[in-house]
This record gives C-alpha cells, structure tokens and sequence, in this order.
C-alpha cells in the first residue's frame, strides 16, 4: 500500500494549461504523472504566471471516471495557517477534511495550496479554472466557491474580480470591499460568521453583505452566536450548504473580464 507520505510527494496531476477541444477534453489524462483517480488525491498544476505549480488536493466524485458528462465544480480555499508545503495542512477544516474522513461528494472539488507568505489572488484563481475546464469535465455554468478566514476574503475578492467564473459563493469568517460589491450582484452567497469572532470582525463581513444587499444581491448570512474564530466548524457541518451549492447556476454567460 502507497504511506501517505509517498502519496504526497507523487502529485496525481500535472496539467499544462492547453485547452484540447471540448471532446476531446473527457480522456481520462492530460500530461499526467499519473491515471486520475476517483476520491481525494494530491494534485498540481503549471499555472500561467506561476513560477512553481500550484499544489493542493483533487476529489473526484463516484462515477465520474465511467461518466461521459460535465461535472459542478467546488473550489475550496483555506486559511492562512495551511499555508506553506506540507499538503495535510489543506486537510485540517473545511471540505478537503470531510473528503480525506470518507465524505462522498457529487462534485468535483479542488483544493489549492498558498505557498507561505502569500495571499489568494483573483487573476491566479481565473487562470486556475481555466486549466480546471481544460483538464476536467467541469460544467462551467456550475462553479462555485468556499473558503475559511484568509480563504473567505479570497472568495469575496474572485468574486468581486471575475464575476462571470462562479455561480456562487460560500464564504465563512471573511470579508469582501464593500465598494465592490455591486460588480458581483448576480453571484448569489452564502455567508457565515461567528459573533464573537475577534480576528475578522462581524462587522467586516456584515459591511460586504450590506453593500451587496443595497445592490440587489441575493445573500443568505448565518452569524453563530457565541462563536469566535471558528466558524467554519459548525458552517461546513451545515446540512444545507452542500444542496445550495449543487443549486446554484450562472446566470449570464461566461465573458471576458479583466481584472480591475
């Protein structure tokens, strides 16, 4: 049997960023190091910009090696202390640590990894799905995004920077600008904070969901009470955030949008 350790120093994917033509793009590899699996897998990258690849995990939904259909995709981005090499990092909250405890899920789900010291950055999370879409049969009409602490401000900032990727948006413990909330009024949210939390106030995120609110948005915001830092305990434990993500769907069509 493969240790872990060995399985995290083989990444399942390397994936140039050639985009082959839409039927072609169902083959089973794309410059693989090694045959796509179904479950959760470590997986990378060469993304345009990048100098080293982009590191985190792959989860491939039951069926979907058999199946010949365009599959939702759920971006998961984590906090700032999974930052760094150490791929189990990545696995400690949130989704990523559901699918690594047995959890099956009817979506394709990546999990990408920060290097240390640095931030999520929108044109890096564009350029991301676009090898996303080239590799994998993802339905681009159905993308969506969840991240925790630092990865929930980076779930607000793609939203806000590439609106037409994502169908919607789950961010817990995180905050948007709130002056650039109007660029993303037809990306629907699920929101999630907790009332005592005192690394990211409620009120920053309260001010993203009132600006998006005052635009016309469509948001749903569960503040837990008694919660600090840690919100993301109880938000990836809610039994509706799964079924809201299958939900959603883009609601104009893919456009090409520079980022401000």
């Amino acid at each position: 049997m493969t240790s872990r350790r060995a399985a995290l120093a083989s990444p399942l994917l390397l994936a140039s960023c050639a985009h082959p033509p839409p039927d072609e793009r169902s083959a089973m590899t794309l410059n693989t190091a090694m045959p796509l699996a179904e479950g959760q897998h470590p997986w990378s990258a060469a993304i345009p910009g990048l100098e080293a690849p982009m590191r985190g995990w792959l989860y491939l939904p039951p069926g979907y090696l058999a199946s010949r259909q365009d599959w939702p995709l759920v971006v998961f981005l984590h906090g700032s202390g999974e930052r760094g090499d150490d791929l189990a990092r990545v696995t400690a909250h949130g989704l990523p640590k559901l699918a690594a405890r047995g959890a099956n899920y009817p979506f394709v789900l990546v999990s990408p990894q920060l290097p240390d010291g640095l931030r999520w950055e929108a044109s890096v999370l564009h350029a991301m799905l676009a090898c996303l879409r080239a590799g994998l049969r993802i339905d681009a009409d159905r993308v969506t995004a969840t991240g925790l602490s630092l990865g929930g401000y980076g779930v607000w900032d793609w939203a806000t920077g590439y609106p037409n990727d994502l169908a919607g948006i789950a961010p817990v413990c995180g905050a948007g600008e709130p002056e650039d909330q109007c660029r993303m009024v037809h990306v629907p949210v699920r929101a999630y904070h907790g009332a005592d939390d005192d690394v990211v106030p409620l009120a920053a995120q309260q001010a993203s969901i009132d600006a998006l609110r005052a635009c016309g948005g469509t948001v749903g915001f569960t503040v837990y009470p008694h919660v600090g830092h840690g919100a993301w305990e109880p938000a990836y434990q809610d039994p509706a955030l799964v079924p809201w993500l299958m939900a959603r769907r883009r609601t104009r069509p893919m456009a090409t949008t520079a980022h401000p």
